[in-house]
């Protein structure tokens, strides 16, 4: 919240561009007490933040906090008792931390940054998927092996600056384990035929990336491409939802779960959350999912990551960004209707897919995506990488 507030970044947290700190609001002015290391902040910084900030040291929050009289709003579910022990001489109202709520909805201008990081993140994504194909089938590979080789190609993009989490790369079973990591005990060598579950991150100076592609090596079975089509259905479900303000995260959920649900199946984590512009990849204020009871508002962007995890087989998850906006027209009691558009860009394994499970409209979904795909990644691609990208988004008929 502070890095939000302030418009500033550090580098305290793995993946969070964050700095270590806390701060007081003056209601009356809109004044902010900053209780920093004074040795984090740069002269840039400092400008920056002009006459409205006061930078105190980490020592002197003690007896600022007991000398606070009047009224002093604090976030008891998110502030540590310590602070409510201090405020011993204010009178304490318990209200949810206000930079929450503007913090999730982006402004123009986020959004056009967030959707330069995913082109270039989509680039480096693309590169990689191209470099698994040539040499996964080998089986050679192991999972640390493919968390490394990505990594690569996102730090060869500009304003790369650190992974927004640990990769998740999951080869057959592993894949099944939903917050999966390789190390060195359990790095499984990729053999084929199986699945390969890549959840992956990127923070860029521009803003934060959050993807996950199910790759197919070797001939997928008939379970497999069953599975994975309907998890893309209900992706497309969320892609393609058209919905009135107020709309709930959890009434946006059924759309992914849907296909799963027809075959009895489901899986066992949110279908969406928050996510920050080069802040955290897992933001609070709303998300698509079974506990997600505040509205999607324009402006939020959200992950579409509906997924089915076959213990100790393979897992299956197809992740994009997306951007809530307001479409223009109004529902028939006057609200404004809202629907998302994708900010991610990396193709999407056809393999994989039965395409006897999808619609019209759902076939015409994927094909549109694998054009635009294309034709804004293309050109930036090698030769033999764009070649590559045509062939694996050709339409499907």
């Amino acid at each position: 919240s502070l890095a939000w507030l302030l418009n500033i970044r550090g580098q305290d947290v793995p993946h969070n561009p964050l700095v270590l700190s806390y701060g007081i609001i003056y209601a009356e002015d809109g004044r902010v007490d900053w209780f920093v290391d004074p040795v984090k902040i740069t002269p840039k910084v400092k400008t920056h933040l002009g006459n409205s900030v006061a930078i105190k040291t980490p020592h002197s929050l003690e007896e600022v906090l007991q000398s606070l009289t009047g009224i002093v709003q604090i976030d008891y579910q998110r502030s540590p008792q310590w602070f409510i022990d201090q405020l011993s001489k204010a009178i304490l109202r318990d209200g949810k931390d206000p930079c929450i709520l503007p913090k999730a909805i982006k402004t123009a201008d986020e959004q056009n940054a967030m959707r330069g990081a995913h082109l270039r993140d989509g680039v480096a994504v693309t590169k990689f998927l191209y470099w698994l194909d040539k040499v996964a089938p080998a089986g050679q590979l192991t999972e640390i092996d493919v968390d490394r080789k990505l990594n690569e190609f996102r730090r060869a993009q500009s304003g790369y600056r650190a992974e927004s989490f640990d990769t998740i790369a999951g080869w057959a079973g592993h894949g099944a384990i939903i917050h999966y990591r390789a190390t060195p005990e359990s790095n499984a060598k990729i053999i084929p035929p199986g699945l390969l579950l890549l959840d992956s991150g990127a923070q860029y100076q521009d803003g934060t990336t959050d993807i996950t592609r199910t790759v197919s090596i070797g001939e997928p079975s008939a379970e497999m491409k069953d599975r994975f089509t309907r998890v893309l259905k209900g992706h497309i479900g969320i892609a393609c939802a058209i919905f009135p303000a107020g709309t709930a995260g959890v009434q946006i959920d059924t759309l992914a779960r849907k296909p799963l649900w027809d075959a009895g199946l489901d899986f066992a984590h949110g279908t969406g959350h928050g996510v920050g512009c080069y802040l955290c990849v897992h933001e609070e204020a709303a998300s698509i999912s079974p506990r997600g009871h505040d509205p999607i508002k324009a402006g939020m962007i959200l992950s579409n990551e509906p997924g089915f995890y076959k213990e100790d087989e393979f897992g299956i998850r197809i992740e994009n960004l997306i951007l809530c906006q307001e479409i223009g027209v109004t529902s028939s009691d006057g609200r404004a209707m809202l629907d998302f558009e994708t900010l991610t860009l990396a193709p999407i394994d056809r393999k994989l897919v039965e395409l006897k499970l999808l619609t019209d409209d759902e076939r015409d979904w994927l094909n549109g995506y694998h054009e635009r795909v294309y034709d804004t990644l293309a050109k930036f691609l090698e030769p033999d990488e764009r070649d590559w990208l045509k062939a694996v988004t050709i339409p499907l008929k």
